[in-house]
């Protein structure tokens, strides 16, 4: 039966245009996807009363009720509610439904109404009776003062896209107990725009697996759409217990591996954003095993903030060129590794802004300052890219204009002393923090509000890492990656920078990877 199933999505696929998928944003869900998240549902009995909600053409009621088929005792009854809102995709829905009654004990509707309206409706008079739902929901965003926003509102939703909207509604859609398995994009892991979608989800449910799709291309491949997915299995007020964390490089499942993590490990305690974590690995990471990296940017005096220049907004006051009255306006495009570059002839963004009343408090004085670029693209390897400020290469420009692409690192809107601007980027520059970041970031966006959140080391310590770094000439991610490690072990460190003894190879086959210590001589045999 999925094999047909399969044949019509890929057709479907095929043959529907990419202005229609975007209108309903919708992307159908692939045979081997919609088997593995059926699987995650635990083994029921009794009465099953099933939502799918942007039902497509059935792939994942489909692949719940073929698993139906073939487990005992199974369900009693099974009711299914199927809504899909593109009316052109009913008669392959039915198609996909019609057989399973001879198999099961199976009732289903077909609705192509709203479901946002349905849900809305039923969860204001208090019914909320649905014991299991299979999700692939909508992707697209809903605007501040759209008719959707509003009716959420009503049911006591906020967020800003359809697929977390189609979620919140299906969870308070179910009753206690009910289980919920939803393939989704990752961003709502972190940022401050779901964080009312996070506080619902861990308010009134527990999130018992979550599976990552390694690769941001292959999940919807026939689609091509880029976007990280995880697989997310919820109860509805559910006792929170470990968490199962699994893993695939595509949806053949080839590489899968599965590991069981502590709660803690997925949303930190303490953490006022409820930032969701996804760890790739059994092991701790370097932040958990490290004392050192403990403290807070207000810990540190320090502040981050998004590039206050809005080009669009100010391009009346714009020079390609520096020129009289002018500052320096800093793009990402001036920073390249880990220095800036100003100005750069022909480049297609202006090099200065005119300095004037109007202008002048977008500005910063001129000074050491640490940048992140908020946007990576999606070929590279890394996510946080940071990068020096350097006022000796604006020669006597009294302020600088950074422009609201960039995160910018300052001590209130001021800049900061040199060695602690080196060392903060050199930390910022290491892999055990690019890691960390893509723990509960599935998407290239940096925000200000992700690095304000991080923990840091103390301020001597990345006084200590900038002062390393002068002395150092070229530096690779290894020597970045070695400094910080010895930092991070909290081991001493002789007078070049280099760890001070070997440590015994007993315990530190139970610390980090990413933060072994750099042994003064890398061929050196520990010893105890």
């Amino acid at each position: 039966m999925l094999s047909t199933v399969e044949r019509t999505r890929v057709l479907i696929s095929k043959s529907t245009e990419a202005k229609t998928k975007s209108q309903f944003g919708q992307f159908l869900t692939p045979a081997k996807i919609a088997a593995f998240m059926a699987k995650l549902f635990p083994a029921c009995n009794g009465s099953c009363r099933l939502l799918d909600a942007g039902a497509g053409i059935g792939s994942l009621s489909s692949a719940f009720l073929e698993r139906c088929v073939t487990v005992e005792p199974g369900f009693s009854e099974i009711q299914l509610s199927a809504f899909e809102l593109d009316e052109n995709l009913h008669a392959a829905l039915h198609s996909s439904l019609h057989g399973y009654p001879g198999k099961l004990p199976l009732s289903y509707e077909i609705t192509g109404g709203d479901f946002i309206e349905f849900a809305v409706n039923r969860i204001q008079f208090g019914q909320n009776d649905f014991t299991h739902a299979i999700l692939n929901p909508p992707y697209k965003k809903i605007s501040s003062n759209s008719r959707y926003r509003l009716l959420l509102r009503q049911a006591g939703i906020e967020t800003v896209n359809l697929y977390t909207a189609f979620v919140a509604l299906s969870l308070l859609l179910m009753a206690p107990g009910g289980q919920i398995v939803a393939i989704i994009p990752r961003s709502f892991c972190n940022g401050p725009y779901y964080r009312p979608f996070r506080d619902l989800v861990l308010k009134h449910s527990a999130i018992h697996h979550i599976h990552l799709f390694e690769s941001r291309s292959k999940a919807f491949k026939d689609d091509n759409v880029l976007q990280e997915n995880i697989i997310v299995r919820l109860e509805r007020s559910g006792r929170q217990g470990p968490v199962t964390i699994s893993t695939s490089t595509d949806d053949t499942f080839a590489d899968l591996a599965i590991h069981e993590h502590a709660f803690d490990r997925i949303v930190f305690p303490g953490d006022s954003e409820r930032f969701i974590h996804v760890p790739t690995s059994p092991e701790n990471s370097a932040f958990e095993l490290s004392p050192t990296v403990s403290y807070s940017l207000v810990d540190l005096g320090i502040n981050v903030s998004t590039g206050p220049v809005v080009d669009f907004r100010m391009k009346a006051h714009l020079q390609d060129m520096p020129g009289k009255n002018t500052v320096p306006l800093l793009y990402p495009g001036h920073f390249s590794a880990g220095e800036v570059t100003w100005p750069i002839p022909d480049s297609k963004k202006p090099n200065a802004i005119l300095h004037t009343l109007d202008t002048g408090k977008w500005l910063y004085p001129n000074g050491y300052y640490c940048v992140v670029r908020r946007f990576s693209s999606k070929e590279e390897k890394r996510r946080i890219v940071a990068s020096v400020v350097n006022p000796a290469v604006f020669d006597d420009a009294p302020m600088l204009g950074f422009e609201n692409h960039l995160n910018v690192f300052h001590e209130n809107k001021y800049g900061l002393p040199e060695t602690l601007v080196r060392g903060l980027t050199l930390f910022l520059n290491t892999t055990a923090v690019d890691e960390y970041f893509r723990r509960f970031s599935g998407h290239t966006q940096i925000n200000a509000t992700d690095l304000r959140l991080m923990k840091y080391p103390s301020r001597d310590a990345l006084i200590e890492l900038g002062q390393w770094a002068m002395r150092q000439g070229q530096l690779t991610q290894a020597m970045i990656d070695d400094r910080f490690g010895t930092l991070a072990a909290g081991l001493p460190t002789s007078v070049d920078g280099r760890c001070a003894f070997t440590p015994d190879p007993f315990q530190w086959n139970t610390f980090s990877r990413a933060i072994q210590c750099v042994i003064t001589s890398r061929s050196a045999e520990p010893t105890r």
